[in-house]
């Protein structure tokens, strides 16, 4: 099961909220979810937004995917999990062109 931690469409017309969620990625935009892990009021001044950046690391640690607008959400929360998140990716592609390296030498 591919999980994705995403944006969920919550409230009115015209007065719209969002949660932070973690979902199967067939699942539609605002079908079920696993668990919610934070929210967005787009309509308050400050403090529009709640994370919990603990879950968030679980489940990026268990192999989650992030969609780009909750990247950049969790971005203005708490950047210290999207530095070590494309930390990790440039680890990966710095190990994946290394392999490829070795392979074209031999």
């Amino acid at each position: 099961m591919a999980l994705k931690i995403r944006l969920r469409l919550q409230g009115r017309k015209n007065r719209q909220t969002f949660r932070l969620v973690l979902t199967d990625i067939r699942n539609p935009r605002d079908g079920k979810y696993l668990e919610t892990l934070g929210s967005y009021d787009p309509f308050k001044e400050n403090n529009n937004f709640t994370l919990d950046a603990e879950r968030i690391n679980y489940w990026l640690g268990k192999g989650a995917e992030i969609s780009e607008n909750a990247q950049k959400l969790i971005g203005k929360a708490a950047p210290e999990i999207v530095t070590g998140l494309r930390s990790k990716v440039h680890a990966k592609k710095l190990k994946e062109a290394s392999k490829r390296r070795a392979a074209k030498k031999a």
